[in-house]
């Protein structure tokens, strides 16, 4: 039984173990992309978890029995099926899984079993095209040692019963007994700046632009919406910058590598309002993205940063990418015959159709 795959050792008759973030950052991997090193807690773990303790059958009825339209219900309901999972203990097989595996991605990384990474939830029905988990379940970063990596799992697998993870999965109508957790646990990038691209334009599904918004430290300052970042809209074949929109960025999220933690720091002084990324970075950040495209052959919602510890030019590093789900969903219009500029790129885009 496969408790802990490392992305390099991943197969894709493995995917269905890891769920969408873990399953991305296997196939990125594999095709040699900048993924930092890490390794999955899978789905066969948190199965093993929840026979041993005995409670699938209680979270399912508990789940099956939420009226979610009442909030205090659903809060209350959601409190106890977590606090259910971080009181159960992990099964002996599962736990020493894990901390060999971290144990060896210390080595990896010339680290005396004190690596920094990032554990992040990766649930089965993640990403899917008609439902997107993004930000449904919980990431904990910079966390050291094996008694906390153990801990952030319990605590990863708990996230899978938030309140609004509930809600939105009862919304979709996702079948609550097949949907499971894995657990991605990856070396920590220690950002100078971070954020996202997309290989479409999102205001108009424009397949020819990649837009990237950027921000000062970690991502989670761009996902979480707590600065404005800057923006950047670039031709996607020319890899020309269209557009730039520097925002001042007040606040910044690094580690503190003395408490082991991630702090927000305010920004002060003329950096705020600085452009957080070169033109020569945002053209390389386009073209690892136009790659990552063609290798799902889909427009993706890719997560990246620019790692402080590796050199220059060698310091670009991918932590996500998923399909893009608003404008791959839209049904193409058939029987308009596109002419002239329009029809070329729409070749070379190679749009693709809705699947219903």
């Amino acid at each position: 039984m496969k408790y802990t795959l490392f992305f390099k050792e991943a197969l894709p008759e493995d995917y269905h173990l890891l769920g969408g973030k873990g399953a991305s950052l296997a196939s990125m991997t594999t095709a040699n992309l900048p993924v930092p090193q890490g390794f999955c807690v899978t789905t066969n773990a948190y199965a093993a978890f929840l026979e041993s303790g005995k409670i699938t059958d209680i979270i399912i009825e508990k789940v099956n029995n939420i009226d979610c339209s009442n909030v205090a219900e659903l809060d209350l309901a959601s409190e106890e099926i977590r606090q259910i999972i971080l009181q159960k203990a992990l099964p002996d097989d599962v736990e020493a899984s894990i901390k060999t595996s971290y144990r060896v991605l210390c080595e990896m990384a010339g680290m005396n079993n004190d690596l920094p990474v990032a554990v992040r939830s990766s649930a089965t029905a993640e990403d899917l095209p008609d439902a997107s988990f993004a930000g449904q379940q919980d990431t904990y970063l910079w966390v050291v040692g094996e008694a906390e990596v153990l801990e952030n799992v319990r605590k990863c697998w708990a996230s899978l019963y938030t309140s609004r993870a509930i809600n939105y999965r009862k919304n979709q109508e996702i079948i609550e007994s097949e949907v499971l957790m894995c657990v991605v646990i990856q070396k920590m990038v220690n950002a100078r700046t971070a954020g996202v691209a997309m290989t479409l334009n999102p205001t108009n599904g424009d397949r020819s632009k990649i837009v990237i918004d950027a921000s000062w430290g970690l991502g989670e300052a761009v996902v979480s919406g707590e600065v404005t970042p800057d923006n950047f809209m670039v031709d996607k074949i020319m890899l020309q910058v269209l557009k730039s929109d520097i925002q001042h960025k007040h606040i910044e999220h690094i580690p503190d590598r003395a408490n082991r933690c991630v702090v927000t720091k305010e920004i002060e002084g003329a950096r705020a309002s600085q452009p957080s990324l070169t033109e020569t970075e945002v053209k390389e950040i386009c073209r690892m993205a136009k790659i990552i495209e063609k290798h799902y052959k889909c427009p993706q919602d890719i997560e990246w940063a620019i790692d402080f510890d590796l050199p220059e030019g060698q310091n670009f590093t991918l932590l996500q990418s998923r399909p893009e789900t608003v404008w791959t969903q839209k049904k193409v219009e058939t029987g308009a015959i596109k002419m002239g500029m329009e029809g070329i790129l729409n070749t070379l885009m190679n749009p693709i159709s809705s699947k219903k």
